[in-house]
C-alpha cells in the first residue's frame, strides 16, 4: 500500500476545513490537484473517506476513525523535525505561534520585530483566535506554541508564566473625575463584556464576582476596540488590560482608572505540548516575549481621584 505523507497532509486539511477550496488554499495547491490526491488515497485504501455534498464534504465513519490516526502520525512526523531543530542553539525555520485576541494586536507589532532581530532565520506564522481553539490546535499539531492567559490546566500541555498585567477601568470622559467604584459596584453599572468564548470575559466576570448569566443587557462585543468605543459613546463601562490602553484609547473619548489595591490582574504565558522537544527554544522565545511586553504593561495609566 503506497500512501504518501503529502496525501495524509491533504486528507487532514480537508477533514479539518470540510471544503475542498479552503483545504486547497491551506495546502497552497489548486483545488483540482487536491481532489486528485484525495481520490488516489481513497482508491489505495479501497474505501471512501468523505461524503461529498454540494457545499461541504463530511468524513465517512471510516474517515472519522482514520482522521485521528492520521493526526497522530503527522504530529509524530512534525516532532521528528522538531527534534532536529531542538539540536540547534537557537530558533530557526517555521514557527507557528497562536495568540489570543486580547494580546495579539498590542504585543505582536513589537514581538515580530524583536524575534527578527534575535532569530534572523526564524519564519514566524501567527494564528489569532480564542484560547480553547488554540488548545485544540496545539493538540492537533496545527500550531507549535501559544501565548494565552494562564492558567489553562490542560493535560498534555506545558505552561510557562511570563508576566502579569493589571486590568483597568474604562469609563466615559465625563465620568473620569468620579470616585473609582468598588468591584462589587460594577454589577450595578452597565458592564460591557467580550462575547462568550473569550477568557478575558471570564476574568472580568470573576473580578466583579458576577455569573455570566447576570451580565446586564447582553451588551457583548467581539473586540476590546468595540467595547471602548461603546464606552466612549456613553453606553457603559468596561475593563481592558494595561497593554491595550495606548492603542484602544487614542481615538475614544474615555477615561482610564486604576482600581484600589489589590488591583485585578491577569497572568500571561506560553503553552506547548509536553511531548514537543523544543521546550528550551520555547523558553528562549518566552524571554523575548517578556522583554517586549515589559514597556506595554508597566507604563503608568491615569488614575481617577
Amino acid at each position: 500500500m503506497n500512501i504518501t505523507l503529502k496525501q495524509l497532509r491533504y486528507f487532514e486539511a480537508l477533514a479539518r476545513h470540510g471544503h475542498f477550496g479552503r483545504a486547497a488554499d491551506a495546502c497552497a495547491i489548486s483545488q483540482p490537484a487536491l481532489s486528485v490526491q484525495i481520490k488516489e488515497l481513497e482508491s489505495t485504501l479501497g474505501t471512501a473517506l468523505f461524503e461529498r455534498g454540494a457545499r461541504q464534504v463530511r468524513l465517512t465513519a471510516f474517515g472519522a476513525d482514520w482522521a485521528q490516526r492520521v493526526r497522530d502520525i503527522l504530529q509524530a512526523v512534525d516532532e521528528l523535525g522538531d527534534m532536529a531543530r531542538a539540536a540547534q542553539s537557537g530558533l530557526a525555520g517555521r514557527l507557528r505561534i497562536g495568540v489570543i485576541p486580547t494580546i495579539a494586536p498590542y504585543l505582536l507589532p513589537g514581538l515580530i520585530g524583536a524575534l527578527g532581530q534575535s532569530f534572523p532565520d526564524l519564519d514566524v506564522h501567527v494564528r489569532e483566535t480564542v484560547t480553547q481553539r488554540l488548545i485544540e490546535e496545539l493538540h492537533d499539531g496545527q500550531i507549535d506554541t501559544a501565548i494565552v492567559a494562564l492558567p489553562v490546566v490542560e493535560p498534555g500541555l506545558e505552561e510557562l508564566a511570563l508576566f502579569d498585567e493589571n486590568l483597568l477601568l474604562v469609563r466615559s470622559e465625563k465620568d473620569g473625575a468620579a470616585p473609582v467604584p468598588q468591584p462589587s459596584d460594577l454589577r450595578h453599572l452597565r458592564l460591557l463584556l467580550l462575547e462568550e468564548g473569550h477568557c478575558f470575559r471570564d476574568q472580568a466576570l470573576s473580578f466583579c464576582n458576577l455569573q455570566s448569566a447576570m451580565a446586564r443587557d447582553g451588551l457583548d462585543g467581539s473586540s476590546l476596540s468595540t467595547l471602548v468605543q461603546m464606552v466612549g459613546a456613553g453606553i457603559g463601562v468596561t475593563l481592558i488590560p494595561q497593554m491595550a490602553v495606548a492603542v484602544e484609547t487614542r481615538s475614544a473619548r474615555v477615561s482610564i482608572s486604576r482600581f484600589a489595591d489589590p488591583q485585578p490582574a491577569r497572568r500571561v504565558g506560553m503553552i506547548w505540548r509536553k511531548t514537543n522537544p523544543m521546550a528550551a527554544q520555547f523558553r528562549q522565545l518566552g524571554d523575548v516575549v517578556r522583554q517586549t511586553a515589559m514597556p506595554l504593561t508597566q507604563v503608568p495609566a491615569p488614575v481617577a481621584t
